[in-house]
């Protein structure tokens, strides 16, 4: 329990033996990502249903979440293969061309709206930015462009506007079935590609509503204009994911990483879990082990504060999947031993206001944890909220969420510095602090003689934390 930054990985391929499933959670992973945009419904399924059979079999609260694909703003495909383009060649995007029909010269393209969301003078960018063109004409169907960085361009490419711009919905009709899907697979988190504006999300939660589902939602942020409405956009979410792949395709590598601190202080600011994502160990794919680039880009997003790290293609379809995430263990782990001292977060300055009770009971138990060097802090708790609240302060201390409900733990496994543990008796029981104590030292996490912080309500529910006790840890046996 001593790593506190939590590891997302995708399933796929390199997953479906269930050995490899189970050695991958073992290896420490926290939450497990459906990628929706890849096969169909019944692979989604089937591992979910493999994921919690694992997680039932180790003893682990495993989450799940599935990410939905979003608009498919791509070309088609070409006739003969992949073509060369040149700089400086003339090239088409043409929206009425068949979809097998492309060449040296022109492609179709899956987007029809792209004729009207573009003019002369913007830059496409293709296939992750790795080839670029400007438009020169809208004619009709067509978009004229001359190249401006040439390669080899495939089928079924996607295509960014630079500085964003194009008005594809967030939620298709593929994703409004694949949202209804999810919720049947009591998944915990449903990730929302390409949001522009909190309108976005709140769709998607009324979507979400109206299919009996009570996941938690996560806003990728990968569109340029996502980041002009960035505070609402969070404030909407309940989870937000620095996805870096398109973001850095339309805003550009070198504004990246300023972005990437400014997502995640934000979204801790709002008491918002945050996703760092994207070839974050991508050449282990291939190789067994990172290169130091890859180590330094996770260890940069933990010291960002980031609660979970995420990888995509090097666990579901990587030669390495268990390798990789041993490694990315060893690196957030790494990263937390050497962070600086953390600064007090405003809600922690001698003039801040607390509207909730359980939000000032979260940082009188944060505050008071630190000062005392506590061992630990037990949060007895229905919702999380009040862990969560906790864990944003970013004290070194352990936060462990004792709770009966299932979907809380699996929840609270996103959170940095919080670790759920099953406890059955509820918040009135007279000897229900002793229990906790008890529960933990049984799991070799507390010493004797040590001080621990518990927060508890007094029965009034999900959200009634209003009770801070201090207590050292004796032994009963």
């Amino acid at each position: 329990m001593n790593r506190r930054t939590k590891i997302v990985a995708t399933l796929g391929p390199a997953t479906d033996d269930p050995a490899i499933l189970r050695k991958l959670l073992r290896a420490g992973v926290d939450v497990v990502r459906l990628n929706f945009s890849h096969g169909k419904l019944a692979d989604q399924q089937r591992r979910a249903a493999a994921v919690r059979s694992a997680a039932a079999e180790l003893g682990l609260d495993i989450a799940l979440l599935a990410d939905l694909q979003g608009p498919k703003i791509r070309i088609e495909s070409f006739a003969k293969g992949a073509v060369e383009l040149a700089e400086g060649q003339r090239f088409t995007l043409d929206t009425a061309l068949a979809a097998d029909a492309g060449d040296e010269q022109a492609v179709g393209c899956a987007y029809k709206e792209l004729p009207q969301d573009v003019r002369a003078g913007d830059v496409l960018l293709l296939n992750d930015g790795v080839i670029s063109m400007r438009v020169d004409a809208v004619e009709g169907t067509r978009v004229s462009c001359t190249v401006l960085l040439g390669g080899t361009l495939s089928n079924r490419k996607g295509i960014n506007k630079q500085g964003g711009g194009l008005t594809a919905a967030a939620l298709t009709d593929k994703d409004k079935e694949d949202l209804k899907a999810a919720v049947a697979l009591d998944v915990d988190f449903i990730a929302v590609s390409f949001p522009r504006d909190a309108a976005d999300m709140d769709l998607a939660r009324q979507l979400l509503r109206d299919a009996d589902g009570n996941a938690m939602l996560v806003a990728k942020i990968e569109r340029a204009e996502a980041l002009g409405n960035l505070r609402e956009l969070i404030a909407a979410s309940d989870v937000v994911m620095v996805a870096r792949g398109d973001l850095g395709v339309e805003i550009g590598d070198a504004e990246l990483p300023g972005w990437q601190k400014r997502i995640i202080a934000e979204s801790r600011e709002q008491n918002k879990m945050v996703i760092t994502a994207t070839q974050m160990m991508e050449s282990m794919i291939s190789n067994p082990v990172p290169t130091r680039a890859e180590v330094l880009d996770v260890a940069n997003a933990v010291m960002d504060g980031t609660d979970a790290v995420m990888l995509s293609a090097e666990t579901a379809a990587g030669k390495y999947p268990v390798k990789t995430v041993e490694a990315m263990a060893r690196v957030c782990a790494g990263a937390e031993l050497t962070l600086p001292p953390s600064q007090p977060r405003d809600s922690l300055r001698q003039d801040a206001h607390f509207a909730r009770t359980d939000e000032a009971i979260a940082m009188a138990a944060a505050w008071t944890a630190k000062n005392m060097h506590a061992q630990a802090i037990i949060a007895l708790t229905e919702s999380g909220s009040t862990a969560l609240m906790m864990a944003r302060t970013e004290s070194v201390i352990p936060i462990y969420a004792l709770t009966p409900r299932e979907r809380t733990r699996r929840r609270m496994a996103l959170c940095r510095g919080v670790y759920p543990v099953a406890f059955a008796k509820g918040g009135d029981a007279p000897n229900v602090v002793r229990e906790a104590i008890e529960v933990l030292r049984y799991r070799g996490v507390l010493a004797e003689g040590r001080r621990v912080l518990i927060t508890k309500g007094d029965g009034a529910g999900s959200g009634g934390t209003n009770l801070l006790k201090i207590m050292t840890v004796e032994n009963h046996s």
